[in-house]
């Protein structure tokens, strides 16, 4: 289905909610990643935040962004704080603290 043939609001708002759904998988996808970054860093001695890194995983959002059309400092803004909270989480596994 072309989302131009979306009939009705209840139709959109439910594939609004698949994509959601789909989002939400992969942020548990990438969780677990940081997890597993989490453990190699601490195997190797580098520390939570690698400013570099940071740098370039936003600018990588950012251009993936544009190329789809985005507003390239929303999505920056958001990967902003998505690698906010990866760091924290890799500091809770450095730190000793595993939720």
């Amino acid at each position: 289905m072309q989302i131009d043939d979306i009939p009705d609001m209840a139709t959109l708002r439910a594939h609004i909610d698949a994509v959601d759904e789909q989002l939400v998988a992969l942020l548990a996808q990438r969780h677990a990643l940081i997890a597993r970054a989490a453990q190699i860093k601490q195997q190797i001695g580098l520390p939570a935040r690698i400013d570099e890194r940071v740098e370039e995983v936003v600018a990588n959002a950012g251009r993936h962004a544009a190329s789809h059309g985005l507003d390239r400092a929303l999505i920056e803004n958001i990967w902003r704080q998505l690698v906010e909270a990866a760091i924290a989480q890799e500091d809770r596994h450095l730190n000793g603290d595993r939720p």
